[in-house]
């Protein structure tokens, strides 16, 4: 029996506990649970077991249980898509999001390739204008023209962005349009096809029968903290994307009933602390057409690729915070209900809602105005359905990031079923002894339990680790491909 290890010595807690991880005799299970979570910033923990039995023999075939594990549980990767949370997860996220965007405009993924021939746009839509703000403006040559303050600011300057007369800034109006995002891009959807039946002198039953708009959306955060979609748009068949749509239904046609929806979507809000606003669209809108087999500048690869970048963004890239602010133990409210039935003031957070005070966050005097904004109006019994104060960090926005129609292409959680079920033949191809199961005679057992989040400190080395390796393996093939390398 070997003596326990010494490591008194040793000051560093994760030191300690990575070398006696090191000398664990299972050392090389440890490792590969998180190589094959590829680092995750912040992993699930689960303990159960499960088990495949023959249903008509009610025999084992093959059972697994975590208290076989060297730790006695299972790490499974947090799936968060956010970057700046799980850099691995997020940039799985991404390329999920790739391969489901190019599905839809190059085929593959149970979509024909002929869906390259169908008309295509891509659609930036932004929000108004709710007050001036300071900018970065760039001639052709490349040189930084004079902003409205007087000044050249550098790519960096933390001012960009931000208002050139906050007093008069309609932070409500900025808001309030984030909160209703998600209904104006659903406004806009109707009365896209609404238009596009109008132009092209038919009914909408009739354009319903004959034409299917597919779509597929990401938001993105600008630097004045409102978001903005960048989309893909395109005709099908009445049946989706392996049909093609009549030679009438043209992308001309399409860009001519974009336009109209962008003009007519609006949503009206009204309020007795701050009166009635209207939701619209703002100026700047982008249409480029998507020419097929890449006839263009804007290739299949370019959209899918720019789509997908924006796809693991959120809103701390505007400068606000990743999390979210209110009191877990009151949910924001301030509140708690004591056994008489009375509020009574929440202890936690002193009766403010917040899990810290709005006015201690390291963040720009304009994103925390933002922030304070959405707290306010949050509470107001108009706006309570919003949740605002759940969004506050979110700086009121609270749709989707990534959405998409129906029959756009493939979904996320088909592209998840396919690499789980292409790991499984990995691992059955690797165990010779693994026997072959009939799936209509087999019955799967599980019970899991969630046990915490994160790792050890040794664990959390271990993961720092691999991420580093992973980071350093793209860095070189991004090398490679830049230089040409014959052998990529």
């Amino acid at each position: 029996m070997k003596a326990p290890l010494d490591l008194r010595h040793v000051a560093s807690l994760a030191l300690r506990d990575l070398i006696h991880l090191a000398h664990h005799p299972n050392f090389d299970r440890i490792h590969d649970q998180i190589n094959q979570i590829r680092g995750c910033t912040r992993p699930v923990q689960l303990i159960g077991s499960t088990e495949t039995r023959d249903a008509a023999t009610d025999t084992v075939l093959r059972s697994y249980s975590t208290a076989d594990e060297p730790t006695g549980r299972l790490l499974t990767a947090c799936g968060n898509r956010r970057s700046s949370r799980c850099p691995s997860c997020s940039r799985l996220y991404a390329a999920d999001t790739y391969h489901l965007i190019r599905a839809g405009l190059s085929g593959g993924k149970n979509v024909p390739e002929t869906v390259r021939t169908h008309p295509r746009l891509f659609v930036t839509l932004t929000a108004p204008s709710f007050g001036p703000v300071h900018n970065r403006l760039t001639t052709d040559a490349g040189e930084t023209l004079t902003c409205r303050c007087g000044e050249r600011h550098p790519a960096d300057d933390p001012a960009l962005g931000t208002p050139l007369f906050p007093a008069t800034y309609d932070y409500a109006g900025a808001v309030l349009w984030n909160a209703h995002a998600g209904a104006l891009w659903a406004r806009f959807t109707t009365y896209l096809r609404r238009e596009l039946a109008a132009h092209l002198g038919i009914t909408q039953k009739a354009l319903k029968a004959a034409v299917r708009v597919s779509f597929a959306k990401v938001a993105e955060y600008q630097q004045r903290g409102q978001v903005h979609f960048h989309t893909v748009i395109r005709l099908d068949g009445p049946e989706g994307s392996n049909q093609p749509p009549p030679q009438w239904a043209t992308a001309d046609a399409l860009t001519h009933a974009v336009k109209e929806a962008r003009e007519r979507a609006v949503l009206t809000v009204a309020s007795g602390a701050i009166g009635e606003r209207e939701i619209t669209w703002g100026d700047q809108i982008d249409i480029r057409e998507i020419a097929a087999l890449g006839d263009s500048e804007l290739t299949d690869q370019k959209v899918a690729a720019y789509v997908a970048k924006y796809a693991t963004k959120s809103a701390e890239d505007s400068g606000t915070v990743d999390r979210s602010l209110r009191c877990t133990h009151c949910t924001g409210r301030g509140y708690q209900r004591g056994p008489d039935g009375f509020r009574d003031l929440c202890g936690q957070c002193d009766g403010t809602g917040q899990s810290e005070p709005i006015a201690d966050l390291r963040v720009h005097s304009h994103i925390r105005q933002m922030i304070r904004t959405a707290w306010h109006l949050g509470h107001l019994p108009e706006f309570a359905d919003l949740k605002l104060w759940k969004w506050a960090h979110m700086l009121g926005f609270r749709g989707h990031f990534s959405s998409k129609s129906r029959r756009y292409s493939t979904t996320l959680g088909a592209l998840r079923d396919v690499r789980r079920t292409w790991r499984t033949e990995q691992a059955r191809a690797a165990d010779d002894d693994r026997p072959e199961l009939d799936d209509e005679t087999t019955l799967v057992v599980s019970h899991w339990q969630y046990l915490a989040s994160g790792y050890s400190p040794g664990e959390e080395l271990l993961a720092a680790q691999v991420r580093h390796d992973l980071t350093q393996a793209r860095d070189e093939a991004e090398r490679r491909k830049t230089e040409g390398d014959p052998w990529l």
